[in-house]
């Protein structure tokens, strides 16, 4: 799971753009439909310079860009669209937290994309950005992914109401297919606490309270990535109201209000799963401190037995030349019997008392 640096980022100036995500070796690719109800236009591969030929301003026009490494690339992208440097470098910046900005041409949004790892207890951070004007969706990927394939089939097969809202439907589109990320990095989060409260019943493998220590960061991870998306959805209902941007529909807010919903839905059951983990948690250490006092009890019962035993044998040690059992002839029997009459006197008395 990859961390974020805060003093990394603090040390990132606007001015200096540096790409600070892992993918340093994607291929920086760029994708575009343009598309109303009636039609559907797609190109790839083409050149910053072409943008004029192929936006149209009567349609809706999703760019969606794959790699962040190119920086000249991705100025000359920032140049044509007259992107304020600030956003170009949170565009980059893959460390900073999930934020929505506004301006009058611009509504900008960035998200953490998260999917569990195949075979293992770590998560998948990608980072997305989005800029929304009139008309325009940018997407930002740090590399080629799923997550948008459906969402491209919609607009092909002119399925859903995609095709026929416009730019802001759009974002509300693909936040909403990230959101499902999280459902199901959620849903793989809850399987695996099922197997590990399962398995603190039955072992007590101190490797099992490691794994437990670590869906417990992959939960508060979790929960730091969706509490800035819900708060960032939160204002967005603001917009409404303020009059800066302007470029959204009326009924597109209840949309996202939609994802709002969502995103409490989400912080909702993280804080019952951790709940339950910390359940699964201190069932280890009682199980662990029950084991130990069987153990202590075991022990101090076995002593208990021997303390008048190992005092007979103390008394028969000493040298004195009168012993009164030494004369008779089944003295060592009587005191042998003796011996094993008081053991079984204490077992029989520790079970009335029920202590094992």
């Amino acid at each position: 799971m990859r961390k974020i640096k805060y003093k990394k980022g603090k040390r990132l100036q606007p001015y200096n753009l540096e790409y600070t995500g892992i993918h340093k070796t994607k291929d920086s690719e760029m994708q575009l439909f343009v598309y109303d109800d009636f039609d559907l236009s797609e190109y790839e591969d083409f050149r910053v310079a072409n943008l004029d030929k192929y936006i149209d301003g009567q349609k809706t026009n999703w760019i969606n860009i794959h790699g962040l490494n190119n920086v000249e690339w991705l100025k000359s992208i920032s140049a044509y669209f007259k992107i304020d440097n600030f956003m170009l470098a949170d565009i980059m910046n893959t460390v900073r937290r999930t934020k929505l900005e506004e301006s009058h041409e611009f509504l900008f949004f960035n998200i953490k994309s998260i999917l569990p790892t195949e075979n293992s207890d770590n998560i998948n951070v990608e980072q997305i950005s989005f800029l929304l004007k009139e008309g325009v969706l940018i997407s930002f990927q740090e590399k080629r992914s799923d997550f948008f394939t459906h969402i491209r089939e919609r607009i092909r097969t002119h399925s859903g109401l995609v095709r026929e809202k416009k730019s802001d439907y759009l974002l509300y589109v693909l936040l909403d297919a990230i959101m499902e990320n999280f459902y199901i990095t959620l849903e793989n989060e809850e399987d695996k606490l099922e197997e590990l409260i399962n398995l603190s019943k039955q072992s007590p493998d101190p490797v099992i309270l490691e794994r437990i220590e670590k869906h417990r960061d992959n939960f508060n991870f979790l929960k730091r990535s969706i509490i800035p998306l819900r708060d960032s959805l939160y204002d967005i209902k603001s917009i409404k109201d303020d009059n800066v941007f302007n470029a959204m529909e009326s009924d597109t807010f209840s949309f996202f209000a939609r994802l709002h919903q969502k995103s409490l839905e989400l912080l909702e059951q993280i804080e019952s799963d951790m709940g339950s983990l910390e359940s699964a948690s201190n069932f280890f250490f009682s199980a662990q401190t029950h084991k130990m006092n069987e153990i202590m009890k075991t022990l101090t019962i076995v002593s208990a037995i021997f303390i008048p035993l190992t005092f007979i044998v103390g008394v028969y040690g000493m040298n004195f030349e009168y012993m009164p059992e030494l004369s008779r002839h089944y003295g060592y029997h009587t005191v042998m019997g003796a011996m094993f009459l008081i053991v079984v006197g204490m077992i029989i008395y520790f079970k009335k008392r029920r202590w094992f």
